[in-house]
């Protein structure tokens, strides 16, 4: 059964602005701040930017003076004084919310963000599987807790079989970091106000009017008055808690099938010592990998540093592996390309590494097999692409593929450069080794308007022909937008000092053009 975590940080959007402002005057303390900046230990709010301001949050100060969310500014500053006023940024918030969950990601891979109905102020963390790698689900809150405290983050955590049942405990239970056992969501939920449903003002409060202050007093009437006075997310939402409704989450990513995960005991710095953690990461996946007889043709090593950032580093494969000195020698070259773009900052404390692309990677028998010259040589053209990718660039490895077309200009085209590619088809006619990618014009003499080139003039240069060969006739391809293209007669020349080129005639004299063109379009070599 589903395990999730909530977790609710009261103050975000506060304790989010002041931790930013102080990040912004420690970076600009040699200069003139651009602001006063807050005083965290005086009344402080922040208000949306409409013309009738409303109270959005307010820090522990200005709570102390009776001021709540939802108070109108004007009335607020009548009240308060002294009050200090910021505006809102919700776009930040958001922003910085994500960033705190790619962290979370550290203790597993399956993290959701609140959404606005959820209050955008926390975190469901789907812990299934995950616990035991911290000692179980308790030990678990409490290194989250107070991981999040050194970030100077308010949080109230728990845990229950369902993201209902754990919102509402961590917003309304009296129990610090409550866990709820599996089935036991009615008896926990029982006792809670109705607003811990997650239900809007208007409905929490018409249920409260007819006398149903707790989940506990509706969970034992009939749903039908409910469905008939009620909108549908009553019961919904009621369900949801309950585990009688699925509730899927938005998660920041799929989570990987295939996850291994270290903490260490001292913060590490420098690319070897990276190196050496992924490559134990690597093995412990490679057993895995093999039993279920898959290869690694995507990871993602994820670099958890001590001030809560992440840094993450892709890795794409030619072909699926699960060779630890493979991965870690690609990780290697990676890492010295990007060195500029790595901060360590002080330290990273934990590393993951997660197989986002697996494939079927079945066992060979290359010794005896009649294949096993091909087997060796696309596994050796497979590593040197990994290796290529790694030190130049994903995109700076690419090959030629050919096309079913009869134009020479598309008859192939770059791609991404594979180990397992189709073969090169084997041309039917002669074709140069360099072709331009736009023909060049060029002024032709030939005895006879349809005949071969005897002399031409390109690039300002006369070329004088010894031997010509053609013409080698090419049609426009009456199947696409450009059928109405003239006709091109080929023909390869070699000029009296032994230079051969490849040109064409645009048009058939006579029927197509009065006048024909001439144009280069290729050189042998």
């Amino acid at each position: 059964m589903p395990r999730i975590v909530s977790v609710w940080l009261p103050r975000w959007p506060i304790l989010r602005f002041l931790r930013n402002e102080a990040r912004q005057s420690h970076s600009e303390s040699h200069n003139r701040p651009k602001s006063e900046p807050v005083d965290p230990r005086r009344p402080f709010a922040l208000a949306d930017a409409a013309d009738t301001a409303s109270i959005l949050a307010v820090n522990r100060a200005a709570e102390a003076e009776g001021l709540a969310p939802g108070a109108r500014l004007a009335d607020a500053r009548a009240r308060i004084g002294f009050l200090q006023v910021r505006t809102h940024d919700p776009e930040a918030d958001a922003n910085a919310l994500a960033r705190l969950a790619h962290w979370s990601t550290r203790y597993t891979p399956s993290v959701a963000p609140f959404d606005a109905a959820n209050g955008a102020d926390g975190l469901f963390l789907d812990i299934t599987g995950a616990a035991h790698l911290l000692g179980g689900e308790e030990k678990l809150l409490a290194d989250l807790a107070r991981r999040l405290a050194t970030f100077g983050l308010e949080a109230r955590l728990a845990c229950a079989e369902t993201p209902g049942a754990a919102w509402a405990m961590a917003r309304f239970s009296r129990t610090p970091s409550p866990i709820v056992t599996a089935g036991a969501e009615a008896e926990a939920l029982a006792h809670l106000p109705v607003e811990a449903l997650r239900l809007d003002a208007e409905t929490a409060l018409t249920l409260r009017r007819l006398g149903f202050k707790r989940i506990g007093a509706l969970t034992g009437q009939h749903r039908a008055p409910f469905a008939a006075r009620f909108e549908k997310a009553l019961l919904k939402r009621l369900d949801q808690a309950l585990g009688r409704a699925a509730e899927p989450l938005p998660l920041l990513a799929p989570p990987a099938v295939y996850l291994a995960r270290r903490s260490l005991m001292e913060p590490i710095f420098n690319e070897d010592a990276i190196v050496e953690v992924a490559n134990t990461l690597m093995g412990d996946l490679a057993s895995t990998l093999e039993r279920d007889g898959a290869g690694a043709r995507a990871l993602k090593l994820s670099l958890y540093r001590v001030d809560g950032l992440v840094e993450a580093i892709d890795l794409s494969l030619a072909l699926p592996t699960r060779n630890p000195d493979h991965v870690t020698r690609l990780l290697k070259l990676r890492l010295h390309r990007i060195a500029q773009e790595v901060d360590a900052g002080y330290g990273f404390e934990t590393l993951t590494l997660a197989v986002t692309v697996a494939e079927p990677m079945q066992a060979a028998q290359v010794e005896m097999a009649a294949g096993a010259n091909t087997f060796e040589e696309t596994a050796q053209l497979a590593a040197l692409l990994d290796a290529l990718r790694q030190r130049l660039g994903p995109r700076s490895v690419r090959r030629f593929e050919a096309r079913a077309r009869h134009i020479p200009e598309r008859s192939e085209a770059i791609v991404a450069a594979a180990a397992q590619a189709a073969p090169w088809p084997s041309p039917r006619n002669t074709r140069p080794l360099l072709l331009f990618p736009h023909a060049e014009p060029a002024d032709v003499i030939a005895l006879l308007p349809d005949g071969p080139p005897q002399r031409i003039t390109w690039r300002g240069r006369q070329h004088m022909i010894a031997r010509a060969e053609g013409p080698e006739r090419i049609a426009a391809e009456w199947w696409t937008m450009k059928a109405q293209a003239p006709t091109r007669d080929y023909y390869l020349v070699e000029d009296k000092a032994g230079r051969r080129l490849w040109l064409y005639r645009e048009g058939i004299p006579g029927r197509e053009t009065a006048a024909p063109r001439w144009f280069v379009h290729g050189l042998f070599a």
